[in-house]
Formats: C-alpha cells, sequence, structure tokens
C-alpha cells in the first residue's frame, strides 16, 4: 500500500474518533477540556510541520500539512480564549474602587 494512502487513512481516521470522543464529553467539561489540551495542539502543530516538510504525497501532502498547521493554531487560540474567558469568570468584581 502507498505510503501516502496510510498517512491518508491515519488522518481520516484520527478526525473521525476525534469528532465522536469530544461529541462524547458533557457540555460542563468542555472548558477545562480545551485549556488542558493546548499543550497538545501545540506538539500536534510541530507534527504537522513535519509531515508538510516531508512532502510525501507531493502538493496533496503539503495541503494536508498546511491544514492541519491551520486548524491546530485555530484550536490553540480558541483554547486560550475559552481559558482567558473562563478565569475571568472566577476574578471578582472590582466595584469597590480597586483596581
Amino acid at each position: 500500500m502507498d505510503l501516502f494512502l496510510i498517512q491518508l487513512t491515519v488522518f481520516v481516521l484520527a478526525v473521525f474518533v476525534g469528532y465522536h470522543v469530544i461529541s462524547k464529553v458533557p457540555s460542563m467539561l468542555h472548558t477545562p477540556l480545551m485549556s488542558a489540551t493546548n499543550a497538545v495542539h501545540g506538539i500536534v502543530i510541530v507534527g504537522a510541520m513535519l509531515v508538510a516538510g516531508a512532502a510525501i504525497g507531493g502538493a496533496v501532502g503539503h495541503a494536508i500539512g498546511l491544514a492541519a498547521m491551520i486548524l491546530g493554531a485555530i484550536n490553540v487560540v480558541g483554547g486560550f480564549a475559552v481559558t482567558e474567558r473562563m478565569l475571568e469568570m472566577f476574578k471578582g468584581k472590582t466595584g469597590s474602587g480597586q483596581s
């Protein structure tokens, strides 16, 4: 079997499994889950850079690597944004003149 086809199969299966795992998580746990996995998504971006650099599938390999980098970066930024909003909920109100 062609190496590119194996890599594409692993990629598609990872997307499928990831979607189904996250869809089974209760909504009240999504925020802690996102904030705890930012480091993992950083590793995903590094892996995507390696895949794009190797370009085993030629232009298609570059496109898959680029898509993985973009989606990983969006996920990291979104995770940090949600974490920031979550931490803002735990801060006290500053209505008593304190800054």
